[in-house]
C-alpha cells in the first residue's frame, strides 16, 4: 500500500520542481487523488485513472487548456480535435480546446484564434498573424492533492504579437468528485497590471467548454437547457445562472452544467452556447450577444481586478436526474 506524502518542505520542493519543469509527484495515495508536473503539462489522476491534463505551454494552442476530461463512466467530455483526430468528431474551429479561457479584443490583441484558425493569403494572413496575442503561463503560485479535491493556481500574461504585456490573470482551478460527478470550480481574477486595458464587446470571448460532438444538437443528438426554461437553439445569448448540455456519450447519457456564480462579474451572465458544442459563460459580449444591448466594451483601469467565477459539473444523465438546480442553490450560496 502507498504511503501519503503531505510534509510541507516536500509540497514545497515539488511546486519549485513543476515552476522548473521537473517531473515530480505532489503526492501519493492508495486512493483519491494525485498529481504530477512535466515540463508543459500537469496531469491529475484519481484512484490510479486520468482525470485530465493542464497543458501550459502549448506553442501552437497560445494558451492554457484542460484536455482530456475524463467524466463519469471513465468517457471523455470534451472533443478531442485538433489535440487528437478521431472519426464521426468535428473537425472545426482548431482553436476550441476541451476547457479554456480566451477572449478575442483585449486591447485589440485577439487571444481567441490561433495561427490555424485562418488560412489567408498573402499580406491578409500577415495582418491575421500580426492581430494575434498569447495567454502566456508565468507560474504556479499552489499545486496541491488530497484525497478529496486537487489545486492548480496560476498566474499568466496576456501578450501582443509583440510580447507587450497587456494584462494578467490569477487562476484558482479545483477538481473533485462528488456523487459520480467529476466538478471543476474555476475562478479567474483578471488584472490590469500592466496599466489601463479596454476590453472590448465581442461574442467569442469567456470561459469555454468544447463538448463532444455526439452531444451537439448539429451532429449529435444532445439537448441543451438553462435555468429559465428555455431549450436548445433558444439558449443562444440569453442570460441565466445555469446552461446544462447533455447527451449522448459513448453509449452513455451525459452531460456538463456550467454554473455561474453571483459573485462573478456582470451576473447572471449571458451564454454563448453552440448548437454545435462550443459553450462558452461570455460577460463581454452583451451587444455583440444581443443587438439592443449597450456596449460590453469597458476599461480595465490599472491594478483593477475583476473576478469571473464558475463550476463545471460533468455529470450522469440530463439536469433533472444530475439535480444541477440544487446543485445551483447550493454554490450559489457559497463564497
Amino acid at each position: 500500500m502507498l504511503r501519503k506524502f503531505n510534509d510541507s518542505r516536500i509540497a514545497r520542493l515539488a511546486l519549485l520542481l513543476c515552476i522548473i519543469g521537473l517531473r515530480f509527484p505532489q503526492a501519493v495515495y492508495a486512493d483519491g487523488f494525485t498529481i504530477t508536473c512535466e515540463e508543459s503539462q500537469v496531469t491529475i489522476e484519481y484512484d490510479g485513472k486520468l482525470v485530465t491534463q493542464y497543458h501550459f505551454r502549448d506553442k501552437d494552442a497560445r494558451k492554457p487548456y484542460f484536455w482530456p476530461v475524463i467524466g463519469p463512466k471513465g468517457k471523455s467530455m470534451t472533443r478531442a480535435y485538433p489535440m487528437e483526430k478521431v472519426d464521426g468528431e468535428q473537425h472545426d474551429h482548431p482553436h476550441h480546446r476541451g476547457v479554456w479561457f480566451g477572449h478575442q479584443g483585449v486591447a485589440g490583441t485577439d487571444v481567441w484564434l490561433e495561427e490555424a484558425s485562418k488560412n489567408f493569403k498573402g499580406d491578409e494572413q500577415q495582418k491575421f498573424l500580426a492581430s494575434l496575442g498569447t495567454i502566456a503561463h508565468t507560474a504556479f503560485t499552489k499545486i496541491s492533492a488530497e484525497k478529496n479535491h486537487v489545486v492548480i493556481q496560476s498566474s499568466n500574461d496576456y501578450l501582443d504579437s509583440n510580447g507587450k504585456q497587456l494584462m494578467a490573470d490569477e487562476r484558482s482551478m479545483t477538481f473533485r468528485q462528488a456523487k459520480g460527478q467529476l466538478i471543476l470550480d474555476f475562478d479567474i481574477k483578471l488584472m490590469g497590471k500592466y496599466g489601463d486595458v479596454e476590453l472590448q464587446d465581442k461574442k467569442d470571448a469567456g470561459l469555454n467548454v468544447r463538448v463532444p460532438t455526439s452531444m451537439s444538437l448539429t451532429e449529435g443528438k444532445g439537448h441543451i437547457i438553462n435555468s429559465v426554461g428555455d431549450r436548445d437553439v433558444d439558449t443562444w445569448s440569453k442570460i441565466a445562472d445555469w446552461v446544462d448540455y447533455n447527451g449522448p456519450v459513448d453509449g452513455e447519457h451525459l452531460g456538463v452544467a456550467f454554473l455561474n456564480h453571483p459573485s462573478s462579474f456582470r451576473h447572471p451572465t449571458r451564454w454563448h452556447v453552440r448548437d454545435y458544442g462550443l459553450f462558452t459563460a461570455n460577460a463581454f459580449g452583451l451587444q455583440s450577444l444581443e443587438p439592443k444591448a449597450d456596449s460590453g466594451t469597458f476599461t480595465l483601469k490599472k491594478d483593477q481586478v475583476v473576478l469571473l467565477k464558475h463550476r463545471i459539473i460533468f455529470h450522469e444523465g440530463d439536469e433533472k436526474a444530475a439535480g444541477i438546480a440544487e446543485a445551483y442553490r447550493d454554490y450559489a450560496g457559497s463564497k
